[in-house]
């Protein structure tokens, strides 16, 4: 499954920025303008437990506090940065609290946490979007699986290079998936994606680097999910990867989006 929806021809043009079923329609309605789609958590079978981590999870490379989601409730600084080390070169994201503080501070706590650390550029639609947030390590991703926070209203605009989570076409489903504006996608304002932060101009020209051949014929978000960043490295080798997002203490306030 990915957070893509396909609804009629037309749609053709436009990838979803749900998360959603490839080939399946999320509505049936008429089709929304492209919009960013995180794919929707699969639920955990009558009778059985979800997916915890391997015993040898010391040696995974992640850190143990991302199987507690709901104990990471830190509430971020008014600004900060983070700094993302690629494949393709260093970028820095600004993010402003008042902008969207639940999204702000999830971000803030993942990534404290190295959450996005080896996670892949899984979706990069030329003209659109880059999308990431999905764990290299199963684990992690089974243990976010249900961890959403509750929409917020839109302040600013998604422009190119804001941040905005992705959701499942459901309200209140936002979670782990971000995605970067590669251009003005206002249309996606009054669908109540709600940016929370920004690449600067000198970033973006890493972020346009991205390999972005593979589009919405990429990677599976479900089998990301259940097969970590291995299924990745196999089957799309050329996809990008974060190297490590890390936390920027201090930074300066920002214009509203």
């Amino acid at each position: 499954m990915r957070r893509v929806n396909w609804f009629i021809a037309a749609a053709a043009l436009m990838g979803a920025l749900f998360y959603g079923c490839k080939g399946k329609e999320q509505t049936a309605e008429a089709p929304p303008p492209e919009q960013p789609k995180a794919e929707a958590p699969a639920a955990t079978p009558k009778g059985e437990t979800p997916p915890t981590a391997p015993a040898a999870v010391t040696k995974q490379g992640y850190d143990h506090a991302l199987l507690r989601p709901a104990a990471l409730k830190e509430k971020a600084p008014d600004t900060f940065k983070v700094k993302f080390s690629t494949t393709r070169g260093d970028f820095t994201a600004t993010v402003t609290r008042a902008w969207a503080p639940l999204g702000a501070d999830r971000f803030y706590n993942l990534v404290k946490h190295h959450f996005y650390d080896n996670a892949s550029f899984f979706r990069v639609v030329p003209g659109f979007v880059v999308q990431f947030g999905i764990s290299a390590y199963p684990p992690v991703s089974a243990a976010w699986a249900d961890a959403n926070i509750k929409d917020e209203p839109v302040v600013g605009s998604n422009k190119r290079g804001y941040l905005t989570y992705a959701k499942t076409g459901m309200p209140n489903t936002r979670s782990t998936q971000v995605f970067i504006n590669l251009k003005d996608n206002s249309g996606l304002d009054p669908q109540g994606f709600s940016p929370f932060g920004y690449v600067d101009a000198q970033g973006m020209k890493v972020v346009d680097m991205l390999y972005d051949q593979y589009g919405d014929s990429g990677p599976e978000q479900d089998q990301i999910s259940k097969l970590g960043k291995p299924y990745i490295d196999k089957s799309f080798p050329k996809v990008d990867t974060i190297k490590t997002a890390t936390l920027i203490e201090g930074a300066p306030a920002a214009a509203k989006p």
